[in-house]
């Protein structure tokens, strides 16, 4: 394992999000527009959104269907409404404006699931989290250091596996080895470095 995460460490030295951010609130915003959409969009929506409204106070100024005009483009745009719009009044109510730094208190948020409460978790205050987004879903399960077939299951089995203190790092590498070359329809397996350890390529091989 330690071998496979040097390798991935390697080629994504410096792997971070691609998302645009400011403050934690932003990127929690940025985060949940960016479910089943791309990071690059998400960027352009935000780069205009939160010119006026960046803090959880100004976006509760906007009624939902304002909202949805804004992010009309990233997809499913009225859950995604709902939920900043949700989320937005718990960190008001429930923690004096402030977007809290606990893992326990983030997934507490109306409208935040578990992916983004670790995304920001990990990003935003640096805790030890991983976020199981599609890449990691499918490159994980690919080198076979996961075996779930759910989200939860393969964070589960992400976490034995890795030590903690890798934990968010890993949940980059695994994103940028999914968009660079462990694509979903057409993986780039005969140039991928890390074929000697990966599930898929062997047993495909064989």
């Amino acid at each position: 394992m330690q071998d496979l995460l040097n390798e991935l460490e390697r080629l994504y030295p410096d792997a971070k999000p691609a998302l645009i951010y400011k403050t934690p609130y932003e990127l929690l915003v940025a985060v949940i527009l960016s479910a089943q959409c791309t990071d690059e969009r998400v960027n352009k929506v935000t780069e205009v959104l939160f010119k006026e409204h960046n803090t959880p106070q100004s976006m509760l100024l906007l009624t939902q269907p304002e909202l949805e005009k804004y992010i009309f483009s990233c997809g499913f745009y009225r859950n995604k409404a709902a939920h900043i719009l949700s989320a937005s009044a718990d960190i008001i109510e429930k923690f004096n404006g402030e977007v809290p730094s606990t893992l326990e208190e983030l997934r507490t948020l109306a409208g935040v699931g578990r992916k983004t409460a670790n995304v920001v978790y990990a990003v935003a205050f640096g805790g030890d989290a991983i976020a199981v987004d599609t890449h990691v879903f499918r490159v994980s399960n690919r080198l076979g250091i996961a075996n779930g077939k759910t989200p939860e299951k393969v964070e589960e089995d992400l976490m034995k596996a890795i030590p903690q203190n890798m934990w968010s790092k890993a949940h980059h590498y695994l994103i940028w080895h999914g968009r660079r070359v462990c694509h979903s329809q057409k993986p780039d397996c005969i140039n991928c470095t890390l074929k000697n350890y990966c599930k898929f390529y062997n047993e495909k091989r064989d």
